[in-house]
């Protein structure tokens, strides 16, 4: 009888527990053929010298890829009832390669965190979404995936990479990871409460983790191992009924040097913005962002061009048809290289997207997106794909620019 009433109490607490807590297994899979060309123009002109004249190099790539609508994912996530208004979670969400099953869950970079929270809010601690991201993402119709991610999260993505990633001076081929442009490691996040008749927030402080010496002179000679990787942003925004605006800063150390006294930051500011209007709901956001070395040590200077400013604005428009829903968006961006007394143009570049999503259900969706993407002036923006040919030793002494980057997704999409 003993036994029996200490397997009853047992019971009784573990259900107690689980009526105080949850554990909850998602994840998206999405898959899609995906086509890229990417076209680079002559920069001279045919001349006895190059019998062998080219006047523009194409190269293309089909592919079997992931991502092209929602971004594929498994994850697990959970929330305990702490009792008193207070709650405990976490999360954990790694991505998958579902086209070629080479990443499952070997890392949780798209986001791990633990938090707790109540009527003052929520304290979050791990790797997740930057501030500044959100604005890219969320006022963007086609949400940062696949062909259709407009230019300004693509330039941005470049613009914040971290030294020994691929970030060229005049931003190209957009990085992937090794910044701190869509998420950060290491943070502290606090998010407002939800309660505030529409109103949110939050702040974000991210930990560099380098090594600091006293004294200073025994710091190790190594480039970028005193102050790279630190983040610090926050958001603000207004959402009630049709109506989302948001405004959010973030500043990125990307870079220094320890002995020659220079820190590499980038600082964005954006604006974004979406009203419904039932039949038609419309994006816009502008952004901001500036590239720039600090020095400390008196009589050094920066490298000329070194500092550089990036502009760029996104109009997008989503239109519900049936069971579907048309996605299209313009965007554009101007790098200003600040150089002086130069004659070269800035670079800049703009996009136009279009697409088309269709819910077989809640949970599962086919869609179609085609973009085209036109550089100016030294810009080298593209959709995905092979990088763009500027040299080739079959054609010497002939030089090419990057032009335009047309790609296209159709794939299927099914979330758990």
């Amino acid at each position: 009888m003993k036994k029996s009433l200490v397997a009853l109490a047992a019971l009784a607490v573990a259900g107690v527990a689980s009526a105080q807590s949850s554990v909850t297994l998602f994840g998206v899979v999405d898959a899609a053929i995906s086509g890229y060309s990417n076209k680079s123009e002559n920069v001279g002109f045919p001349t006895l010298a190059n019998p062998f004249y080219v006047d523009s190099i194409k190269a293309s790539r089909t592919a079997l890829t992931n991502s092209g609508y929602n971004s594929s994912r498994i994850g697990f996530r959970g929330t305990e009832d702490l009792g008193g208004g207070l709650a405990a979670s976490f999360w954990l969400e790694a991505p998958i390669s579902n086209d070629d099953g080479q990443t499952g869950i070997s890392t949780f970079r798209r986001r791990s965190t633990v938090s707790l929270s109540g009527g003052f809010g929520e304290v979050r601690l791990g790797r997740d979404y930057t501030p500044t991201f959100w604005n890219d993402t969320v006022f963007d119709p086609f949400g940062t995936n696949g062909v259709g991610t407009n230019l300004v999260s693509t330039a941005n993505d470049a613009f914040n990479a971290f030294p020994g990633f691929t970030a060229p001076s005049v931003p190209g081929v957009p990085n992937v990871g090794g910044n701190n442009y869509v998420r950060a490691s290491n943070t502290i996040g606090y998010f407002l409460p939800p309660n505030l008749g529409g109103f949110y927030g939050q702040v974000q402080y991210g930990f560099h983790e380098q090594n600091k010496f006293d004294p200073g002179t025994v710091t190790p000679t190594a480039l970028n191992n005193s102050r790279t990787g630190r983040y610090v942003g926050g958001r603000v925004g207004y959402a009630n009924g049709p109506l989302d605006v948001a405004t959010s800063y973030g500043s990125s150390t990307i870079g220094d040097n320890f002995y020659v006294g220079t820190t590499t930051t980038v600082k964005t500011w954006n604006l974004g913005a979406s009203y419904d209007f039932g039949v038609v709901k419309l994006f816009g956001e502008y952004s901001r962002a500036k590239n720039e070395i600090d020095v400390d040590t008196p009589f050094v200077t920066g490298t000329i061009g070194n500092d550089i400013d990036l502009k760029g604005y996104l109009i997008g428009v989503t239109v519900p048809v049936g069971a579907g829903l048309i996605r299209a968006a313009y965007s554009a961006v101007k790098y200003d290289l600040n150089v002086p007394f130069s004659a070269l143009e800035d670079p800049k570049a703009n996009k136009f997207a279009i697409g088309y999503v269709h819910n077989l259900s809640k949970r599962t969706a086919l869609y179609a997106t085609v973009a085209r993407i036109r550089n100016k002036d030294g810009a080298a923006l593209t959709l995905g794909g092979p990088s763009f040919v500027t040299t080739t030793t079959l054609l010497p002494g002939q030089a090419f620019l990057p032009k335009t980057s047309t790609g296209y997704d159709v794939g299927i999409r099914h979330a758990f």
